[in-house]
């Protein structure tokens, strides 16, 4: 990893409503993520969680402190069309970022109004749809896919413009287990084969679990920053502000509170069934 690719230094923002008010969203949010690293950050409705993702490629501007993508301030308009190369969202809703009849004409928009070589965008959209998994439909029709394939074919278009980290905001929202189980799976590919930072914004623990790094939100606050294992282990705390942790620890952790000496780090079903096997049989 070479250095943060985003810095948000004490980020403010805040939104007048209908009646005249300015609720604070953001209350001084400090965050480097470095480059190359797969990060979720958790958090329910109404923590900030969403509105931080929309400051990460200039889709929000802070009302107060800075954001940095690669160097460049997001507040700085002359940048705006770098930032955006650099750091690609992706929403909940794939049928919004859908524009295109067909798969692939609809992975090559984003490059073509890039302004990319005709070849280049060939090679981007057959790459960006074998990289999710998706090479068989290119020439299908959107509306005719699933919900997992949709996002699927909308993380590809992002992709395909070559950012250099992926923002994808509650991208499991709208989807059921298979599709979310197909998602996730391609997010974790982006990051671990092919090198591409990931800002995974959730509300699920299992989600949150696989990230190498968990940023937990409340109330426009960042309370809670580390490897998932670690920040799981504080069940109490995450309980306090209405979040609840994996299966697997919730079950670590009433063995404890029941007086048995097990670890609260397992976060996978195999890894608390060893940890389950080995307190029976110590």
């Amino acid at each position: 990893m070479s250095g943060p690719i985003i810095e948000a230094q004490d980020l403010r923002f805040t939104y007048t409503n209908a009646e005249g008010v300015t609720p604070i969203v953001l209350d001084g949010v400090s965050l480097d993520i470095e480059e190359g690293s797969f990060v979720a950050v958790l958090g329910h409705n109404g923590s900030g969680k969403s509105t931080l993702a929309k400051h990460l490629n200039a889709i929000l501007l802070p009302t107060g402190g800075k954001v940095y993508v690669a160097g460049m301030d997001t507040a700085d308009q002359q940048k705006l069309l770098s930032i955006r190369s650099t750091v690609g969202m992706v929403f909940q809703n794939p049928d919004n970022q859908i524009v295109a009849n067909v798969v692939e004409e609809d992975v090559a928009f984003a490059p073509e109004n890039l302004g990319v070589p005709s070849e280049e965008i060939r090679r981007r959209v057959d790459e960006a749809l074998a990289m999710v998994g998706m090479s068989q439909y290119a020439t299908h029709a959107p509306h005719l896919l699933s919900g997992g394939q949709k996002q699927r074919v909308a993380i590809a278009g992002v992709i395909a413009m070559r950012p250099r980290c992926v923002v994808l905001d509650e991208p499991t929202a709208m989807l059921d287990p298979i599709g979310r189980k197909e998602v996730l799976g391609t997010i974790a590919r982006l990051n671990r084969e092919y090198g591409t930072t990931v800002v995974l914004i959730t509300h699920h623990m299992d989600e949150a679990a696989q990230a190498d790094r968990l940023v937990v939100m409340s109330k426009g606050h960042v309370i809670a920053d580390g490897p998932p294992r670690t920040v799981f282990q504080d069940v109490e705390g995450l309980k306090a502000v209405g979040l609840t942790v994996p299966e697997t620890t919730q079950l670590l952790w009433q063995l404890r509170q029941a007086g048995c000496d097990v670890p609260l780090d397992a976060l996978s079903d195999e890894e608390c069934a060893q940890v389950l096997s080995d307190f029976l049989t110590a």
